[in-house]
């Protein structure tokens, strides 16, 4: 049988104040949001207020609320991680070892660079040393190859001076400020140095190639005489840098030369030196002879 069309509640008081109260709700619920609208446009900063008592209002459960959201996280997280912490486990345990055999290789290195210093047995006696300073930035990822020096025209540094650590020759000066100066690494491109074989002289050109490393030209080409392991140091010509300064050490051989690590590399320099650039002392006078030899 279909529900009669009248809706009405006929004579039940119960029914009656229900609806009767579900429309007072309705009006002023309306009402309300009307007071808060218009507040809001006309009196911003009671509405701000009304907000703050809200959000004062809400806070307990807001909470309560974010406290099982991180629960959740957290639970889910360690169901996670339970079924994860093999491989995760693993991970650690490879990249540790690789960190063990990195931290050996590099112990291996400083040794073999200290026993190359005593090797060379340079001469520090003619050195003109102008001031001691920071290496405070060098270019990592550029192409080029320069780096911040913590010294400038203030403490005697001028342009074209040799800038070395105690590993090895690091860079010239190629532009001095105030309290600062720029220099031009010996791995940027545009750096070349005449270098020889420490142990018998083999003579050579160094040049950079903007990756850290550098490039040796041999002068007399031929046979390749070098060897991984060779030591070039600078040769004095043309002045500039002073003839023994360590500089590199051969790691690859080519047709023409080879590839080289430098001893002094920039991101582990941090106090250097800065010289007087070098020149080479005059040729003795010529011999006078005497009268009646």
């Amino acid at each position: 049988m279909a529900p009669p069309s009248n809706r009405r509640s006929g004579f039940s008081r119960r029914a009656q104040y229900t609806t009767f109260f579900s429309y007072a709700a309705g009006v002023a619920g309306a009402l309300v949001g009307l007071v808060l609208l218009a507040i809001a446009i006309f009196s911003p900063g009671a509405f701000s207020v009304l907000n703050s008592v809200a959000a004062d209002a809400t806070e307990p459960a807001a909470q309560a609320s974010a406290g099982g959201r991180s629960a959740g996280k957290n639970a889910f997280a360690t169901i996670s991680g339970f079924f994860q912490s093999g491989s995760e486990h693993a991970r650690v345990a490879r990249e540790l070892a690789e960190a063990k055999v990195r931290l050996v290789e590099a112990q291996a290195i400083k040794d073999e660079n200290r026993r190359l210093k005593q090797l060379l047995d340079l001469d520090e006696g003619d050195a003109q040393p102008v001031a001691f300073a920071r290496l405070v930035a060098s270019t990592g990822t550029s192409t080029r190859r320069f780096a911040t020096l913590g010294a400038g025209a203030d403490r005697g540094v001028t342009k074209g001076m040799p800038v070395r650590s105690p590993m090895g020759l690091v860079g010239r000066v190629l532009e001095v400020g105030s309290s600062s100066s720029r220099v031009l690494l010996i791995t940027d491109t545009e750096s070349l140095v005449p270098v020889r074989r420490a142990k018998d002289g083999v003579a050579a050109f160094a040049q950079g190639q903007g990756d850290g490393t550098i490039r040796v030209r041999l002068v007399n080409l031929g046979l390749n005489p070098l060897r991984k392991g060779d030591v070039m140091v600078t040769t004095g010509s043309g002045g500039l840098y002073r003839p023994g300064t360590p500089m590199a050490i051969v790691t690859k051989l080519l047709r023409d030369g080879a590839i080289a690590r430098v001893l002094s590399n920039p991101s582990d320099t941090d106090f250097v030196i800065v010289e007087r650039a070098w020149s080479p002392p005059p040729p003795p006078p010529p011999a006078v002879p005497q009268a009646g030899s």
